[in-house]
């Protein structure tokens, strides 16, 4: 599955919900998230509209490898399809 190319941080901090993901710091215009699944986990989402792919593409990398999950799972639970 493809990444998206038009998604906006504060769209990926929603869809990061499902996760259990909490936004526990803000600080500009980054957003910093925190679950306590599989132990403490933080990941910090620029909330730029959009997000760059490679940022993106970094960002579902380490939830995915927090989750051990593939990141093709990753993608098809947060975007369908």
């Amino acid at each position: 599955m493809k990444l998206p190319r038009d998604i906006s941080g504060k769209n990926l901090v929603e869809l990061l919900k499902k996760y259990d993901y909490k936004i526990t710091n803000r600080k500009g215009d980054h957003i910093r998230l925190t679950t306590l699944i599989n132990g403490e986990h933080h990941i910090t989402i620029p909330d730029h509209n959009p997000i760059k792919i490679g940022t993106i593409n970094n960002i579902l990398k380490d939830v995915a490898e927090h989750f051990e999950l593939d990141k093709n799972t990753l993608l098809k639970n947060l975007f369908g399809n």
